[in-house]
């Protein structure tokens, strides 16, 4: 039996661990977020409101409840958004972090933290978890200290690194690449997408796996851990409109640069996954099976 606290728990990522949870009889979930639960199932596991600045808080809930793994899910993840809101992107993806780490050191507590692709500056990708970072951006920079902060902590920790989450959750709350494109070409607007960017989406199914098996194999270290596709933004959204049968002629492919936004985004990233599948077992869906399950759950959602 495990016990995990998860931060972030109304996030799509957080959502999905609590779908996981509910399922596995050998985990026993604290999920906390900002607000109100909003996940649909309310039994079966603890809600507490948490905040992740609120280091105070936090050792409150690892007192009470004795976690043997927190996973963190929480951050400020709108690259322009960080850029503009330096300060408080920091409190969330820095400061909190030190904060979180410090206390896990201190009541022996294993946590996994997700970070980013924008660690690198996307000149040399796919990128295997030993590779030079480079931010481009705040965002990037921020992720970054994270993840050296944490390198340097005497306590239990893992790191996933992952690329563009896509997903869905019950009341539909949480937008991302799929969701935008599928609305956009059914509602016959046309649509600007980059075609110099390269990415591995993930389906945020997968990450929850992973982070899962993180826990219960008790690894250690950095793991990349996204889809296992690699391809530019517009062909993204392209297969998007393949699968939906859509019409692409309302696709109008443009360069990153023509975009004029506050943060620069790396070029193509991509991972090499093969320290994942070989130590955790991390088996990615193709971006069809990715889109095939979001699919089935938008129909569930929407009947």
């Amino acid at each position: 039996m495990k016990r995990i606290l998860v931060t972030g728990s109304n996030g799509l990522l957080g959502q999905k661990l609590t779908d996981i949870s509910l399922l596995d009889e050998e985990i026993e979930l604290i999920a906390t977020a900002v607000g109100e639960n909003r996940h649909p199932v309310k039994s079966g596991y603890i809600y507490e409101e948490f905040d992740i600045r609120d280091g105070g808080r936090l050792s409150e809930l690892i007192e009470k409840y004795r976690p043997d793994a927190v996973i963190n899910t929480a951050a400020m993840t709108n690259v322009d958004t960080c850029e503009a809101e330096r300060s408080i992107c920091k409190s969330l993806n820095v400061d909190a972090v030190a904060t979180m780490s410090s206390v896990c050191e201190k009541n022996d507590v294993h946590l996994i933290h997700i970070s980013t692709d924008f660690i690198f500056d996307g000149e040399d990708g796919p990128y295997a978890e030993d590779a030079e970072p480079n931010p481009l951006s705040y965002y990037g920079e921020t992720k970054l200290q994270a993840e050296e902060l944490l390198k340097l902590s005497k306590g239990r920790w893992t790191i996933l690194r992952t690329i563009i989450v896509y997903g869905i959750v019950s009341d539909m709350s949480r937008s991302n690449i799929v969701l935008w494109a599928k609305g956009a070409l059914e509602k016959g607007l046309p649509i600007n997408v980059v075609n110099d960017q390269w990415r591995m989406p993930t389906l945020a199914e997968d990450l929850a796996l992973a982070c899962i098996l993180a826990v219960k194999k008790e690894a250690q270290g950095v793991y990349n851990t996204s889809g296992k596709d690699l391809m530019s933004i517009l062909e993204i959204v392209e297969r998007v409109a393949d699968f939906y049968e859509l019409d692409k002629s309302l696709i109008n492919p443009i360069s990153a640069e023509s975009l004029n936004q506050a943060a620069k985004r790396p070029k193509k990233t991509g991972f090499i996954l093969d320290k994942a599948i070989h130590e955790l077992g991390y088996q990615p869906k193709s971006f069809e099976e990715g889109i095939r399950i979001l699919d089935e759950q938008f129909r569930r959602n929407t009947t």
